[in-house]
């Protein structure tokens, strides 16, 4: 590869990026290279567009625009992958510190909505499991494809009748049942616990009733392990858990 020809690469680069500040490369038509622009730009902010149709309507057409623009000028973008594209969405949002003054909760609203896309393609493989084990005293069996998620803002009830003032601290799980579709269930902060714990390592649920038990110095551990079993046949019936080790 020729310097000159990575020079008219880097040249062309920069003015995708940003058309209105920066000159096309030499000998590249006017009207061609605009083409290529709004091709390129819309491609780009119609799989953001997809992915968090909400997040769009809240901030309107004008202002999402000028947010998906500053995005595809600013944010270094590795992936090959065109489905990763509103991941690194999130992501600018998160970290790149837009200047467009923006809701506060827009970067929970958009990971929210990126979630589903994310457990959807999860690469991952249905574990076998028994459906009729004894959860309390045998190793307990997660859902793999499932996304335990914590946010500062209660996400799933943004719409256009409810744009919230003040923060509330929210713990969702996105997951992926049996027929393969995407299903979304609000938990709370003691469930979030016992999901973490068994993510970190595979135990049996009277084994992670101890330990929340010992973490809070519970004096009736007993009473704990009764929560326990009604938690978790619930969250087996949801699918989140999907039984016991054979």
């Amino acid at each position: 590869m020729t310097a000159l020809f990575q020079s008219f690469q880097q040249d062309m680069a920069r003015h995708l990026r940003d058309p209105h500040h920066t000159m096309r490369p030499a000998g590249v038509p006017a009207r061609r290279m605009a083409v290529y622009n709004e091709m390129l730009f819309n491609n780009v902010c119609g799989f953001i567009d997809t992915c968090m149709p909400l997040s769009r309507k809240l901030l309107g057409d004008t202002a999402w625009r000028r947010l998906c623009r500053t995005f595809y000028r600013d944010w270094p973008l590795h992936t090959p992958w065109f489905r990763d594209i509103p991941r690194e969405f999130v992501r600018y949002l998160q970290e790149g510190q837009p200047k467009q003054p923006l809701p506060r909760w827009l970067p929970d609203l958009a990971h929210y909505e990126w979630a589903e896309l994310a457990v959807d393609v999860m690469d991952v493989t249905r574990p076998v499991a028994n459906a009729q084990g004894n959860l309390m005293a045998e190793i307990v069996v997660l859902n793999p494809a499932r996304m335990d998620l914590h946010y500062d803002w209660a996400v799933h009830r943004i719409g256009e009748q409810h744009k919230p003032r003040k923060p509330m601290d929210t713990h969702l799980v996105v997951y992926r049942d049996a027929d393969d579709a995407v299903q979304f269930t609000e938990v709370n902060a003691a469930t979030a616990h016992v999901l973490a714990l068994l993510d970190a390592q595979p135990m049996t649920g009277k084994r992670v009733m101890q330990l929340i038990a010992e973490q809070m110095q519970h004096p009736q551990p007993e009473l704990l392990m009764a929560f326990g079993v009604t938690l978790l046949q619930q969250l087996q019936d949801q699918e989140i858990i999907l039984g016991t080790q054979p």
